[in-house]
């Protein structure tokens, strides 16, 4: 048997890539790492303190209110763009001349970079010049984003619903644009309605792509910043400081490096520890459906 020679100049394609990769990312890591268990007063001197800076940051209220307006805000963007998003594929034509014009037009808020997401919708929210907050004011409702937190609150869920629902559009449309049409032509021979065909055919099929928009708006949404910050800059008081504007203000603001880079990694591990726990408990819904279908 002829053994198959494995090239191995190949490595020095790839490389490049790993030392780009831990110039942006693996260095920096450890400059954090590095902070986040030491003190400094300056002059590039550092201590030891250990997992002082970890405890101080568990124990803290701010850290734990931020947290908890953070998953939520998560929580109600999950709720909303899923449901929608799968509601709008499902609407979107399969064929013809409305197929392109609805993928166009469902990818043009993707486009907007986030700065100009934020600052599009704090003009549109405003009561003096805004489209929204003026029409809103006219019609006799008390809404001013600036001054109160739950108008703060509707304005980014909205604007977070049209920014990112699109990708959630695209990606089930993928899904179902992936059925073949004997499922359907089945289906119809057996006089399926569309609650069926949708549960039996439809949902499982989009499983995986559904999956991926999950994790992709869960971890998006979990660290979100820019549009937030633009629009209320985390007010009125903190009802709109989610983690990642806490850290920020953590961390430039205050100048306190040593809890800001505890807290990161902490944000870190938090993200990553709900990413797999939204994997693994989808991954197994799946799996009992394909076994309950099987």
């Amino acid at each position: 048997m002829i053994q198959k020679q494995v090239n191995q100049k190949a490595w020095f394609m790839v490389l490049p890539v790993f030392l780009l990769v831990a110039f942006s990312a693996i260095i920096p890591l450890m400059t954090v790492v590095n902070y986040a268990f030491q003190d400094t007063f300056g002059n590039n001197v550092f201590f030891w303190v250990g997992m002082d800076w970890f405890r101080d940051i568990i124990h803290s209220e701010r850290f734990h209110d931020a947290f908890f307006r953070q998953i939520s805000f998560s929580a109600i963007i999950l709720a909303i763009e899923i449901p929608l998003g799968i509601a709008i594929a499902l609407a979107m034509p399969k064929k013809g001349w409305g197929v392109p014009v609805c993928l166009i037009t469902m990818a043009l808020p993707l486009l907007i970079p986030w700065n100009v997401v934020g600052t599009i919708w704090q003009i549109f929210g405003r009561v003096d010049i805004g489209l929204l907050g003026y029409s809103l004011a006219s019609m006799g409702f008390d809404y001013n984003y600036t001054q109160d937190p739950v108008a703060a609150w509707i304005t980014i869920i909205i604007m977070d619903v049209w920014h990112w629902t699109s990708l959630v559009v695209l990606l089930s449309y993928a899904g179902l644009s992936s059925i073949p049409d004997a499922y359907y032509q089945a289906a119809k021979i057996d006089g399926a309605s569309k609650i069926a065909v949708f549960r039996y055919i439809q949902l499982p099929k989009m499983q995986r792509v559904l999956l991926i928009a999950v994790l992709l708006r869960f971890m998006d949404s979990f660290m979100i910043y820019t549009e937030p910050f633009v629009i209320t800059g985390g007010g009125p008081g903190n009802s709109t400081t989610f983690m990642s504007i806490d850290l920020v203000k953590m961390a430039i603001g205050q100048f306190d490096l040593g809890p800001a880079a505890a807290m990161s990694l902490l944000y870190f591990l938090v993200i990553l520890l709900l990413s797999y726990v939204f994997y693994t408990v989808m991954s197994n819904i799946g799996e009992e459906s394909s076994n309950g279908g099987a």
